[in-house]
C-alpha cells in the first residue's frame, strides 16, 4: 500500500509531537490484553478448593473472558464514539484493574463477576489499540508499532503465566491474581498523564470522530476487506484456541510425555509467537503487502501437517505454528489501520472482524474435545484445524491483495 489514507493529514500534527509517547502507551496497554485471563490458569486447583468448584466450573472461568468478547464486541464502537479513543483506553484500563480487585476479593459470585468485566474491559483494548495506531502512528510505521503491541501481548500473557504460581506460593492465590492488577494502575497512570498532554491536539481529533461529520459507514472496498478479515481471523483464532487448549494433552497422548513435560512443550507454542509479530514488520518493509501474509500463511499450514506427518518433532512444528499465529495477528491488524479512512471506520472494522473470530474463538475448544472423543484420536481433529488454517490462508492473502491494491487508489 504506497499512499495515504485519505484522513491522514488530519491527524499529523498529532503525529509529528508524541509517536513515541503513543507507542509506549501501546505497549503499556498490551502487556493488560492477556495476562488477566491466563493468570487463574496455573493456579486453577488453590482456586477449586478455596471456592469448592467442580472442574466444570472452574472451567467456565478461563473459557468466560472469550465469550464475554463476542459479547461486548458490538458495544465497543458506541464507547469509542462517546468517550473518544484515549477515553476508552481508559475505560479498558480501570475495567481490567476493576475486575481484577472483584476477582479475587469474594467467593465464587466475585470469581464470575471479576472475570466477565475483565473479559468486557479487554475487548475495548483489543478493538480500540488499531484505531489509536490509525489516528497517531505515521503510515509507513503502523505494521512496526502492531507488531511490536502484539509482542507485547504475548510477553504479557508468558509474564503472568510464568509468575502467578511463586505469587501463590508467597502470598496465596488470591493476591496472586491481584497483584498483576499493578500492570492496570501503571497503564492508568502513564494514559492520564498522556492524555492531558495531547488534550488540545487531540481533543479536536476525537471531537471530529464523535461528530455527525465522521460517517460511521464503512466504504465499499474497506467493508470486502474486512470480511475476508472477519473470516481470515476467524479461522486463526479458531486454530489457535483449539490447539492451545489441547496441545498438552496430544502431546501426551501422541509422543508419551508427562503433562509437565507436555505442558512446558507447548508453552513454546506461545513463547515463539513473538517471533512472528516481530517478523512481519520486517518482511513488510521490504517486499509487496501480500508477502508477508503468505509466509504467515506457510508457517501456520505447516503445524498441523507436521504433527499429523512427523509428531515427534513437534518442537520444530510448534515453532512454525507460533510464527504463523503471532505474525497473522500482527498482519490483519495492521491492514486495519492502514486501510481505515477514519477513526470511526476503524472501530467499526475492528469490531466487525474481532468480535466474529471470538465467536470462533470460544468454540475452538468443545469442538476439538468433541472430535477426538467422538473419533479416538487426534487425526481428525488436526484435520479440522488444517482447514481452518488453510481457509484462513486464502481469506488473508485475499485480503492483503485487495489492501494493497486499496492503498494504490
Amino acid at each position: 500500500m504506497a499512499s495515504l489514507p485519505s484522513s491522514a493529514p488530519a491527524s499529523d500534527t498529532v503525529r509529528r509531537a508524541v509517536p513515541w509517547a503513543v507507542v509506549v502507551g501501546v505497549v503499556l496497554v498490551a502487556l493488560n490484553l492477556r495476562g488477566p485471563i491466563l493468570a487463574p490458569a496455573p493456579v486453577l486447583g488453590l482456586l477449586r478448593e478455596d471456592l469448592g468448584l467442580s472442574s466444570t466450573t472452574a472451567g467456565l472461568l478461563t473459557s468466560l473472558p472469550v465469550l464475554c468478547f463476542a459479547l461486548a464486541g458490538p458495544l465497543v464502537p458506541r464507547v469509542i464514539r462517546r468517550v473518544g479513543p484515549d477515553g476508552a483506553v481508559l475505560v479498558c484500563l480501570l475495567g481490567i484493574l476493576g475486575g481484577t480487585v472483584v476477582r479475587s476479593a469474594g467467593g465464587t459470585g466475585n470469581a464470575f463477576l471479576g472475570t466477565a468485566v475483565i473479559g468486557a474491559a479487554i475487548m475495548i483494548g483489543n478493538i480500540v489499540v488499531p484505531v489509536i495506531i490509525r489516528r497517531d502512528v505515521p503510515y509507513h510505521r503502523a505494521t512496526a508499532v502492531t507488531g511490536l503491541y502484539t509482542a507485547s501481548l504475548n510477553i504479557g500473557g508468558t509474564l503472568t503465566s510464568l509468575g502467578t504460581v511463586p505469587l501463590a506460593e508467597a502470598v496465596g492465590w488470591r493476591w496472586a491474581l491481584a497483584l498483576w492488577g499493578v500492570l492496570a494502575v501503571v497503564g492508568l497512570l502513564y494514559w492520564v498523564r498522556l492524555r492531558a498532554r495531547r488534550s488540545a491536539a487531540v481533543a479536536e481529533a476525537d471531537e471530529a470522530a464523535r461528530s455527525g461529520g465522521a460517517s460511521t459507514r464503512v466504504s465499499p472496498s474497506v467493508s470486502r476487506i474486512a470480511w475476508l478479515l472477519v473470516l481470515a481471523l476467524g479461522c486463526q483464532t479458531f486454530a489457535y484456541y483449539g490447539l492451545s487448549g489441547w496441545l498438552p494433552t496430544l502431546l501426551t497422548d501422541t509422543q508419551g510425555l508427562d503433562p509437565a513435560a507436555a505442558g512446558s512443550a507447548a508453552s513454546l507454542f506461545q513463547l515463539f509467537s513473538v517471533l512472528g509479530a516481530l517478523g512481519v514488520p520486517l518482511l513488510a518493509a521490504r517486499t509487496p503487502g501480500w508477502v508477508p501474509m503468505a509466509v504467515i500463511a506457510a508457517s501456520w499450514v505447516a503445524m498441523p501437517v507436521g504433527l499429523l506427518l512427523a509428531p515427534g518433532a513437534f518442537v520444530l512444528w510448534s515453532l512454525f505454528g507460533a510464527i504463523g499465529h503471532g505474525g497473522a495477528f500482527t498482519a490483519i491488524l495492521s491492514i486495519i489501520a492502514q486501510t481505515s479512512g477514519s477513526d470511526r471506520e476503524a472501530a467499526t472494522v475492528s469490531a466487525r472482524v474481532q468480535t466474529g473470530s471470538y465467536v470462533a474463538a470460544a468454540s475452538a475448544g468443545p469442538v476439538v474435545g468433541a472430535l477426538s472423543s467422538a473419533t479416538g484420536g487426534w487425526t481428525g481433529p488436526l484435520l479440522l484445524v488444517l482447514g481452518a488454517v488453510l481457509t484462513f490462508s486464502a481469506a488473508g492473502v485475499s485480503a492483503a491483495v485487495m489492501a494493497q491494491r486499496h492503498g494504490r487508489s
